[in-house]
C-alpha cells in the first residue's frame, strides 16, 4: 500500500517502516517545545517574584498548572487511544501560543495583578494535560519497539539538550525584559505546530475498546495497577520527585542565597539538565543491559542526596555541582520508567496508560513546585530543601521493600508485553 504524501495518512501497522526524517522531525519538535517552555518558565518566576518577593506566590504557579492537567490528563489519555495524536499535539501547542501572547501582552501592559497571571497559567495546565498522554505513547508509531529503549535515550537527548540551553538562554534575555522571552516562545510554538503538520506514523494495531470514557479509563488504571513493575515505578516518581524538587524555588537562591542574579538563575535551572544531557547521551550510545531496577533505585537515592547537598550549600559552583548531578540521577530514573512503560504496554493501552504516568510526574513536577513554594514559607527555603531530599531517600527505602519484584528486574526484556 502506497503511503500519501498526506500529514494525517499513516503508514500500515504491518508494513510500518520507520523513517530516519519522521524521528528526526519529531525530535525537533521536542526540543523547541521544550526550549519555549523552559525559556518562559525562567521568566515567568523571575517576574512573579519580583513583583512579590513571596515563595508562596511561586508556589501558586505549580499548582496553576497542576489542578487543569489533573482534570484533562485522564480523559486526554483515553482520546490518545482513539484519535490521532498529533491533533491532540497540535491542539496544545496553539493553546501554548496563545498563553504566551497573553503573557506578552500582560508585560507589555505592566499588570502586575497576580490574578492575571495565575489565569494565563492556568492555559500552560490545559496544554500539558491535553499533549504528555500523546507524548508518552508517541514514540512505538515511529520506532519498532526493539529499538525504543535507543529512541528513549535520543529522545530524553533532545528535550535535555534544550532544557539545558533554554534557562541559560532565559536567563540571558530576562536582563532586556520578559517581553523577549514571551515574544521568543511565540516564533518556537509556532514552528512546533507547522512540525507536527507534516509529521508521519504508523497506524495503531489492534481494536480500540469499547464502553463508556469512564469505562475505559477505568481499564487503564486497573491494566497498571495489576502490574506492581509499572504501578512501583511510577510512584516512585511521583513521591520521590514531589518531595525533592526545587525547581520553584530556584529564583529564591539565585536573588536571596546566592547573589547570581537572573543569568544565574538561568544556569542552576541549566545544570539539572547539563547533567541528564550527559546521562541521556551516554544511554543513547550504551543501553543499559542489565540491573534496570536497581539502577532506578539507586539513581533515585543519588537525586535525594544532591537535593539535600544543593539546599545547604552556599557556594554557586557546589550548588551548580549539585543540581547536575541531581540532574543525572532523575535522567536514570526516567529512562528505566519509560522504557518499561512502553514496553509493557499494547498499542490500545498505551494512551491511558501514558496519561496516568504524565499524571503521576506532573504531580510530581507542578504539585511538588507547589509543596516547595508553601514549605519554604512555613520552615525556610534551606529547611524546605533540606527535608525534600530527606523525604526522597526514604521513600526509596520504602519503596525497594514494597515493590521487590520491580528492584530485581533485570533486563528490559523481563517486562515486555506478549
Amino acid at each position: 500500500m502506497t503511503v500519501k504524501n498526506s500529514v494525517y495518512t499513516a503508514y500500515p501497522a504491518g508494513a510500518f517502516q520507520p523513517r530516519s526524517r519522521d524521528l528526526k522531525l519529531y525530535l525537533s519538535v521536542r526540543f523547541a517545545t521544550t526550549l519555549g517552555t523552559q525559556i518562559q518558565s525562567v521568566a515567568v518566576g523571575l517576574q512573579i517574584y519580583d513583583i512579590t518577593r513571596d515563595p508562596v506566590a511561586l508556589g501558586y504557579v505549580g499548582l496553576s498548572i497542576f489542578l487543569p492537567m489533573l482534570l484533562l490528563v485522564l480523559p486526554a489519555g483515553d482520546m490518545a487511544d482513539r484519535v490521532d495524536r498529533r491533533f491532540m499535539l497540535i491542539a496544545a501547542y496553539l493553546v501554548q501560543m496563545i498563553a504566551s501572547f497573553l503573557l506578552l501582552l500582560l508585560t507589555l501592559g505592566g499588570v502586575e495583578a497576580m490574578w492575571a497571571f495565575y489565569s494565563v497559567i492556568t492555559l500552560l495546565g490545559i496544554a500539558l494535560g491535553l499533549s504528555q498522554p500523546a507524548i508518552q505513547s508517541f514514540l512505538p508509531f515511529l520506532v519498532p519497539l526493539e529499538k525504543h529503549p535507543q529512541a528513549i535515550a535520543w529522545n530524553a537527548s533532545a528535550y535535555r539538550i534544550a532544557t539545558i540551553g533554554g534557562p541559560a538562554l532565559g536567563g540571558f534575555i530576562y536582563e532586556f525584559g520578559p517581553a523577549v522571552n514571551y515574544s521568543l516562545c511565540l516564533g518556537l510554538y509556532l514552528f512546533t505546530v507547522l512540525a507536527m503538520w507534516n509529521l508521519r506514523i504508523r497506524e495503531r494495531e489492534g481494536e480500540a475498546s469499547s464502553g463508556s470514557t469512564f469505562e475505559r479509563i477505568v481499564e487503564g488504571i486497573s491494566y497498571m495497577r495489576r502490574r506492581p513493575i509499572l504501578f512501583g515505578a511510577i510512584s516512585l516518581d511521583l513521591f520521590a520527585m514531589f518531595l525533592g524538587g526545587t525547581t520553584a524555588l530556584l529564583p529564591i537562591y539565585a536573588r536571596d542565597i546566592l547573589h547570581v542574579g537572573a543569568a544565574g538563575l538561568g544556569l542552576l535551572r541549566t545544570a539539572p539538565a547539563a547533567g541528564a544531557a550527559i546521562v541521556a547521551i551516554v544511554l543513547a550510545r550504551r543501553q543499559l543491559q542489565r540491573h534496570a531496577g536497581a539502577s532506578m533505585f539507586g539513581c533515585v537515592a543519588l537525586f535525594g542526596a544532591a537535593t539535600i547537598l544543593f539546599g545547604v550549600s552556599t557556594n554557586f559552583y557546589v550548588s551548580l555541582m549539585a543540581l547536575a548531578v541531581a540532574g543525572g540521577g532523575d535522567m536514570v530514573s526516567v529512562y528505566v520508567r519509560s522504557a518499561m512503560i512502553q514496553l509493557a504496554t499494547p498499542d490500545q493501552m498505551r494512551g491511558r496508560v501514558g496519561s496516568l504516568n504524565s499524571l503521576f510526574v506532573g504531580a510530581s513536577n507542578e504539585l511538588g513546585e507547589f509543596r516547595a513554594g508553601m514549605s519554604a514559607g512555613l520552615f525556610g527555603t534551606v529547611q524546605a530543601v533540606v527535608l525534600g531530599g530527606v523525604g526522597t531517600l526514604a521513600v526509596v527505602g520504602l519503596w525497594m521493600r514494597m515493590f521487590s519484584q520491580l528492584r530485581r528486574v533485570d533486563r528490559f526484556s523481563d517486562v515486555t508485553v506478549q
